[in-house]
């Protein structure tokens, strides 16, 4: 394409047909309502904005994570309990369930009552199957909001996997370390930038990454089902890294972002 070789339009998606289930792009949840209706659009560019580490299905996910996020805020209800009461997925809820459990979730509508305190603490959740067909995955992220700065620290991640029966539980749980890693740079810092000439983003400095004095504690739970075929492992938790912070945000401060990475000029601007 950036040759100027022929570009071959992608195919339209097709209209959808009730009842809607899990999609391989993340753009359909698990989640049952009585009323829904999810379009997809593809659209042909010259910036390959999905091959990244679970490609395109980050970004599907950070949207729908958010979104049940807000409903649950705006229902008034825990966004833990809110997530399992549209839910009949039963290994969604194990995960979902599992994640709450080693992070001692505090069960109360988000966000916390308004404070005045400079720092603010949040905690938010997110889930999803990767894929619509491969493993279940749900993360919990504590962070401080620093209102003066605009910048977001992690304290702690906490995450529940099921990928089936666990053929290498130490396998998975680097997988799901470098999940982290990755999740929490994109979350925070990583921005390809450029004029209208050329790329500014060329150096670490210019694309600045998570430093090693950045990396919160992280606990990971394996939910082990060895009556059930081994799914892959590689991109299940980044996949909802970047909801689960959004969330927590919104959780510390009532600010909702919606454009990564959560940089400090963003989150000043979005403080209410």
């Amino acid at each position: 394409m950036l040759a100027g070789f022929p570009e071959s339009k992608p195919a339209a998606s097709p209209p959808p047909f009730p009842p809607l289930g899990p999609d391989s792009s993340n753009a359909v949840t698990n989640y049952a309502f009585k009323s829904q209706r999810v379009v997809n659009h593809s659209v042909p560019g010259r910036f390959f904005t999905g091959p990244l580490r679970s490609p395109a299905r980050i970004q599907n996910t950070t949207a729908n994570e958010s979104f049940m996020d807000e409903l649950a805020a705006k229902a008034g209800a825990d966004p833990v309990d809110f997530r399992l009461k549209h839910l009949t997925d039963q290994r969604l809820i194990d995960v979902i369930n599992a994640a709450a459990r080693i992070s001692g979730w505090q069960h109360r509508p988000s966000p916390k009552p308004a404070s005045t305190q400079r720092i603010r603490q949040g905690r938010g959740i997110a889930a999803m199957q990767y894929e619509g067909s491969d493993a279940w995955a749900a993360v919990v992220v504590n962070l401080d909001v620093d209102t003066k700065t605009g910048k977001v620290r992690l304290n702690h991640v906490w995450a529940a996997q099921d990928c089936g029966i666990a053929i290498n539980p130490d396998g998975m749980r680097a997988q799901a370390e470098g999940c982290v890693v990755q999740g929490i740079s994109r979350a925070l810092k990583e921005e390809l930038k450029w004029t209208q000439k050329r790329i500014t983003s060329q150096d670490w400095v210019t694309y600045p990454v998570l430093r090693f004095n950045e990396l919160p504690p992280f606990d990971f739970e394996i939910v082990d089902r060895p009556d059930q075929p081994a799914v892959g492992a590689g991109e299940v938790v980044i996949t909802a890294i970047i909801a689960s912070i959004a969330n927590a945000i919104f959780d510390a401060t009532g600010a909702r972002l919606r454009e990564v990475p959560f940089t400090p000029a963003r989150v000043r601007a979005a403080l209410p």
